[in-house]
């Protein structure tokens, strides 16, 4: 068995984790670039965790300017195992008011000019989508959120935009029109990532706002934005305590295989990879290569 090492990715608001006790800070660089900060260790309920904000201490980082790639390699060399992603998001759905946590079990990706992949010409791998999110993951963080009294939606969709502006009108109202249930700028190419990483991973998508489609509220902006962050902050901190603290000592083999994700995924003849190139795939892929 592999211990677990729960990870932690902050999102607009959260930028940093409350709690954590023997911290320390490491810089960690990848072959891929740098993260978007120092990860943060400790322990929460004698568990092991690892922090880093996305957009780095004090919001440095565009949506767009993000080493996604940096960051998924960094929490893998750290040891991390299960990933919660903690996202800002706006809604489609008039129940899904702001305040309220989703924990969405599905993506769709509209973002464009971003790696969204490890692997490449001279290694080529194609891991499943199809469930991007760990299912025992999930479920800890709904028995957490239960205990917390946190008011929460299991289960959505995730329209990935690329940003850094916020929707027109007409693209609020087609996502709502195609049944996308939330909508942000940073999962993706993040699960990817991680799956490729074979990193078990969930979201945890807190609603700010109604995006633009809803007749009865305005248009999103920061100060909105940032005004409902802040006030689900403690919530957040709690949560993600609740979650670590009542983790198991040893990694829980994935139903949907997301820490096997490259068995039979390299498309590459062994004879014909690029040497370069598999020689920084080992810290992600080294089980298989």
């Amino acid at each position: 068995m592999t211990a677990a090492v729960i990870g932690i990715i902050g999102g607009s608001g959260v930028y940093d984790l409350p709690g954590l006790e023997d911290a320390r800070e490491e810089r960690v660089s990848t072959p891929w670039g740098e993260p978007s900060d120092v990860l943060r260790f400790g322990r929460i309920g004698g568990r092991d965790a690892v922090f880093l904000p996305r957009h780095g201490r004090g919001h440095r980082l565009s949506p767009s300017g993000i080493d996604y790639r940096a960051n998924i390699a960094a929490l893998k060399a750290a040891g991390v195992t299960d990933l919660v992603s903690v996202s800002a998001c706006g809604s489609f759905r008039a129940e899904f008011y702001p305040g309220l946590f989703v924990l969405v079990d599905q993506f769709v990706d509209r973002t464009v000019g971003r790696a969204s992949s490890f692997f490449g010409d001279g290694c080529v791998a194609h891991v499943s989508m199809a469930h991007p999110v760990a299912p025992l993951l999930v479920d800890r963080i709904a028995a957490a959120a239960r205990e917390e009294d946190i008011a929460f939606v299991k289960g959505g969709t995730y329209v990935c935009m690329e940003g850094p502006q916020f929707s027109s009108r007409a693209e609020s109202l087609g996502y709502k029109a195609q049944g996308y249930d939330v909508i942000g700028m940073t999962a993706m190419p993040e699960a990817k990532l991680a799956r490729e990483a074979e990193i078990s991973y969930a979201t945890i998508a807190m609603v700010t706002d109604f995006d633009c489609w809803h007749p009865e509220h305005d248009e999103v902006d920061v100060a909105a934005v940032v005004k409902v962050v802040r006030e689900n902050a403690g919530k957040a901190a709690a949560l993600l305590a609740r979650v670590i603290g009542g983790f198991p000592a040893e990694h829980e083999p994935c139903p949907v295989r997301s820490d096997r994700a490259l068995d039979n995924a390299i498309m590459t003849a062994p004879a014909m990879r690029d040497p370069a190139l598999v020689e920084k795939l080992r810290g992600i892929a080294g089980r298989v290569l």
